[in-house]
């Protein structure tokens, strides 16, 4: 019997320490509402360019002879920078001269002949159509010998060369790229989505590979009237100081501030659930909806709810209502 009695003792022990595991309050970890800046930016990407410059390419497609400048050199408006292989231009040029040549020498036998009333005023038209035609066709053919010479198209430095002695180029190809290296600006482009919310004049702030862990300052100038139906995007022209390290060519990532915050009330993602935060008072939590300002990855701008320094539940488990009590998670 007295074992009988010990075994329901043993029972009911258990059963009241299992009564009173269920009936703790739930273990949370906090954090407290912080005070610092908040950012809100539209995100674009973009490239390095002068706000000068122009690709040179050729008139025609024909083999390089000679190249005649190198990068970094300064070139003047119709300096030659490249020639192409004319030779058989020039042979069409040398024929069609010869052709008239001999037009010219034709029209002045027949007016000799119509002055001795030998050949009739209609030949004589007929010779100084033609020989018109001919010198027509002469100083054209003549002219396109200079489209075997590639030449600067402005005032400019060299700042790239694409092009060997030999190559065989055509029309689409750009040789060189001249300009001026400063001024600089970002060549970027912006999701339709977000461009009517950009303006001239706000600042932005530029991320490149080539400088880790630096922000640089640039500035919108100009939004292109037309946007690219395919792409989805517009460009837009982000204005650089001239003290800015960044090189032509290179990639940036480009945030325009749209709004920006010194002292904004932030909060970890993880303490905000379904547009409300549990708030710490004491020992239980109070339910409060909340009003969000930017959302990144490591805080969240709270606009309306919560007070700075006041501590707030992270991760609220299933089930957490308002005025439960919890206990603070070892």
């Amino acid at each position: 019997m007295r074992g009988r009695i010990l075994l329901i003792t043993l029972t009911a022990l258990g059963a009241a320490g299992a009564w009173a595991w269920w009936a703790l309050p739930p273990a949370v970890a906090i954090a407290f509402a912080a005070s610092g800046p908040a950012l809100r930016a539209v995100y674009a990407t973009g490239s390095v360019e002068p706000v000068h410059w122009a690709k040179v390419g050729p008139a025609v497609r024909a083999r390089i002879t000679e190249v005649l400048v190198e990068e970094g050199q300064r070139v003047t408006e119709g300096q030659p920078m490249a020639r192409l292989d004319s030779r058989e231009a020039q042979h069409r040029a040398e024929e069609a001269e010869a052709r008239a040549r001999f037009a010219q020498e034709e029209l002045a036998r027949i007016r000799a002949l119509v002055t001795r009333d030998v050949a009739s005023r209609s030949a004589l038209d007929r010779a100084e159509s033609e020989a018109r035609a001919v010198r027509a066709v002469a100083e054209a053919t003549q002219r396109r010998l200079d489209d075997y010479v590639v030449r600067a198209p402005s005032d400019g430095m060299v700042l790239r060369r694409d092009v060997e002695v030999g190559e065989v180029v055509d029309t689409p190809a750009a040789l060189f790229w001249i300009g001026e290296p400063r001024p600089l600006r970002v060549t970027a482009e912006v999701d339709e989505e977000d461009i009517a919310q950009v303006r001239e004049g706000q600042r932005a702030l530029l991320r490149a590979d080539a400088f880790p862990g630096r922000v640089l300052p640039a500035t919108v100038g100009q939004i292109t009237p037309k946007g690219d139906a395919t792409r989805k995007a517009y460009r837009v022209r982000l204005a650089l100081p001239d003290d800015t390290p960044l090189m032509i060519g290179m990639t940036v990532e480009a945030n325009i501030v749209l709004r920006e915050t010194d002292d904004a009330v932030l909060v970890p993602p993880a303490a905000v659930r379904d547009g409300r935060v549990f708030v710490v008072r004491q020992e239980t939590v109070e339910s409060r909806p909340v009003e969000l300002g930017v959302q990144g990855a490591r805080a969240v701008e709270v606009l309306r709810g919560v007070a700075r320094g006041e501590a707030v539940v992270l991760d609220p488990p299933a089930g957490l209502a308002s005025g439960q009590a919890i206990r603070l998670r070892p």
